[in-house]
Parts: structure tokens; sequence; C-alpha cells
């Protein structure tokens, strides 16, 4: 109904902007002051008569508290522009909790009243608080996802321009719509360039009939997509428009996207497009090692009956040595050894991986066949990641001369040694998503490197824990692996 009223009247979304983050906010100090009062209701007392009196002294000290939270949640960038997207956002709303709740324990030593909750009703209250804000934002994804499916927004947006790049800004704003803007059509003076469409989007006419929409309230924002070549042509589009009320916005060549992953880094002020940067800088190369030692540690500890009886069973199914070393590329395509429970006969070793293991493969011993199968050949990485040449989570080392459909990997895919810009892994992202064991097509191994890159590009201890938690479920439930 807010959406049908703002269309109807023919107003900007601006101002219903302005209020839907007011109202974010005043929800948020709403669900913290419920939730803390709750918590503090709960470790009073079961009477009645008691509880209201505790209820009257802390509302004052937990409604402070709602209306800090919120200040921190402004400062965490809660009611920026992305709370209108379709992204979930949950992981920045619990960091946002807990910092915001950080305070909190911070100020309990200057409000008595916050002082009696103890540690037991913070604890209560920050679990009820996340939960509350949390449910809420599932909510609002819902609904933003249903508005957006169904051509709804708080403005209406055109782009100038039937051009390469006005058809990939086209087809860009669809994927990614928001609340906040809804594509409406395009225009373009061209008449050659109104007898065809623009990715499924209207045309509605030349600058003119732009201006007279725009006059009308029929339009809040346009992008010009003309190609920057085209100087005086968009100089003079520019200046018939900027006199409008009308957010006017130059979209950059849309082309230089493909390459540039839709990111901008500012150096010295001016916004550049960033191509490709460090996988991992400022703190993360630490925190990445910490999680590699500590992780690395615990699983050698817990699983180190499980290494025992494989060492054994392998030396009495087969002669030969325990452990298998191989060459594989490591971090900046530095050759590393990496250890493996040996899964094949001796003699039939394959040192450079030539040959990738088959179904029914003849040369993969009783015992390796089931330790490749749940992976408990790699569990000897851990030394590895230990030793500080492999990670626990990254992309997964191949060997030399590993082969996809006959190609070499580096040869199959032009982006492939890209994945060597961080430390290999014992799991990543490419393996819980079903992409391990044999690459026998070269669409396995491009499909491989994409999700290998996907992770490099969004690193984060958390999306680490992600697919630490995954793997378990990979290995369990996969069928690639023989």
């Amino acid at each position: 109904m807010l959406i049908h009223s703002i269309e109807q009247q023919d107003r900007t979304g601006a101002e219903v902007v302005v209020y839907l983050r007011l109202a974010a906010r005043l929800s948020h100090v709403f669900w913290v002051t419920l939730c803390g009062l709750l918590a503090a209701g709960a470790g009073s007392s079961r009477s009645i008569l008691t509880l209201g009196e505790a209820l009257l002294v802390w509302w004052r000290p937990i409604l402070t508290c709602g209306l800090v939270m919120a200040v921190v949640f402004q400062a965490f960038g809660l009611y920026g522009p992305a709370m209108f997207g379709r992204q979930w956002r949950l992981r920045p709303l619990a960091l946002a909790c807990a910092a915001g709740f950080l305070l909190i324990l911070a100020l309990r030593f200057f409000s008595p009243a916050l002082h009696q909750l103890g540690y037991g009703g913070l604890a209560a209250w920050f679990g009820m608080t996340l939960t509350a804000l949390s449910l809420q934002r599932v909510l609002a994804h819902w609904v933003i996802g249903h508005l957006v499916r169904r051509g709804r927004g708080l403005g209406k947006a055109v782009i100038v321009g039937r051009t390469e790049s006005g058809s990939r800004l086209a087809d860009f704003m669809l994927e990614h719509a928001d609340l906040r803007h809804r594509l409406i059509g395009y225009a373009d003076d061209r008449a050659e360039r109104s007898r065809h469409g623009m990715a499924g989007i209207p045309y509605l006419g030349t600058i003119a009939d732009l201006e007279a929409l725009v006059r009308a309230g029929g339009a809040q924002l346009i992008l010009i997509a003309l190609p920057w070549a085209a100087v005086e042509r968009m100089g003079s589009i520019i200046r018939d428009l900027r006199r409008l009320p009308v957010t006017l916005l130059l979209a950059p060549d849309m082309a230089a996207f493909h390459f540039a992953h839709n990111r901008i880094t500012p150096v010295a002020g001016l916004p550049m497009f960033n191509i490709s940067e460090l996988p991992l800088s400022g703190w993360s190369p630490l925190v990445k090692r910490l999680e590699d030692i500590a992780l690395s540690a615990l699983a050698l500890l817990l699983f180190s009956p499980l290494m025992l009886l494989t060492a054994v069973l392998i030396k009495l199914d087969s002669p030969g040595p325990v452990l298998f070393r191989q060459k594989r590329y490591g971090y900046n395509n530095r050759l590393i050894e990496v250890f493996k429970f040996r899964s094949m006969y001796t003699e039939m070793t394959d040192h450079h991986a030539a040959s990738q293991t088959t179904r029914h493969d003849p040369r993969v011993t009783r015992v390796g066949r089931f330790i490749r199968k749940t992976s408990i050949d790699e569990l000897p990485q851990l030394f590895n990641v230990l030793g500080g040449s492999m990670s626990m989570v990254g992309p997964r080392p191949h060997a030399k001369a590993t082969k996809a459909a006959g190609v070499l990997f580096e040869e199959a895919v032009d982006e492939y040694t890209s994945r060597h810009r961080v430390k290999p892994g014992i799991t990543g992202w490419a393996q819980v998503k079903g992409y391990r064991g044999e690459t026998d097509t070269l669409e396995k191994i491009e499909k491989r490197v994409a999700y290998d890159l996907e992770y490099i590009e969004n690193w984060s201890l958390w999306f680490d824990l992600y697919i630490l938690a995954l793997t378990p479920l990979a290995v369990l439930g996969g069928e690639a692996a023989y």
C-alpha cells in the first residue's frame, strides 16, 4: 500500500527513504528496549508486583541503551543503501549487535541498575535482541524481494542511450534491482535505435519526451549510458537534463565491470575501477594464519587415532610407505611438497598425476579406495597447514601434469593461475559446491576455477568457517571422489 500510494501521488522516493530509515531506527530501539526489559524482568523475580517495580527502575537505562545501539548500528552502516537491497545482511547485523553490547557491558560500571542485571541477564538480552532483529531483517528481505519481483519501487529510473553500455547497465539493474529505483525504460534521440528493444525494457521516446516525463513526475533518476567518446552529444544532453528536478548520473562504461567485478577504489579521492588486489591485506594474513594454526593443531589432536589406524591398515594392505609425497603448485605458483596417505600400489604410483584416477582404477588399493572416498587420505595435509605451506581452506593444490579432457589445467582456463594468489587448502569453496575428484571435462575445471576465484575475492574468517562446516556434508554426500 505504501508503494502504491507513492506512485499514485507522483512523489519522489527520497522522502520515503528518509521515513523508512527513521522507521528502521525506531524499530531497532524498540526491540532492544523490549528485549532488555524482558531480560531484566525475567531475572528479577517471579512476583508480578516486584517485576513491575523492577521495570520502573530499569526502563530509563535500558531505553538509553536502545538509543546507544541505534548509534552503533548507524556507525556500522545498517541504515545505508544496502538496507533496501535483497541481500540478507545478517552478518553485519550480528557484528553491530556484538559491538553494541560490548559498549553496554562497559556502561554497566556507570549504571547501578544495569549493574544489577548481571552477566546472565546481559547474555539473555543479547540473544533475544539478535534473534528479534534477525527475524525482522528476514521479514524485510522477503518483503523487499516480493515488491521488486512485482516491479515496484520507491523511484523510477530511465536510461539514456540505446548502446552496448546501456544494454549492460539495464541487465545489471534488472538483476540487482532493489527497492529504491525501478527501471521503467530507456530514451534515445536516434530514431533507428528506437525500433529495437533493449534488455526487455520499453522505449520511452526522445530526450524531449524524457523531459516531459520528468516534469510530470514520472521519473526521478536518469542514467546516461552514452559512449564516453561522444563528448559533444553527451554534453548537450547533460545541459538539457541538468535543469530538471531529477537525479542525473553518468554511468561508467559497463564493459569495464567485466574486469573490475563491480568494485571501485578511491585513489587520492579519485574513483578507480578495481581490477585486482591483494586477496589478503592488513590483518587478514595474520588472522588466517592464526586460524590455520589453531584448527590444524586441534584437528591433529582429534584425528590422531584415526590417522594411526589408517597408517596401520595401509601397511597391512600393501607393501610400501604409508605417506605419499607429491609436488604441487602452491602460493604464488611455487612448488610445495604435499603429504597424503598412500592410496595406490607403490609400483603404480603416479607422482606427476599425468593420469587422473578414475572409477574402479586398478592402481588404487582396497584401503586406498575407502580413504579416497572419505577424504581420509587428505588428513596428513594438516602437517602442511601447520608448517605454513597450505591453509585449512583455499583452492585445492593440483599436481604439475594434471589435465582436464586431455588439456593441462593452466591451458584449459585462462585465469587458472589466479588461484595461486593465496595458499592452497585442504578443502575449498569449489569442493563443498560439488567439484571434487576427477575433472574429466573442461566445464568441471572451469567451474572449479570460478568457485576458487569467488572464494579469493570474498574471503573472510566467517566464510572459512562456513566452508569447514559444509565440508563433512560434501564428503559424505559426494560421489565424485574415487
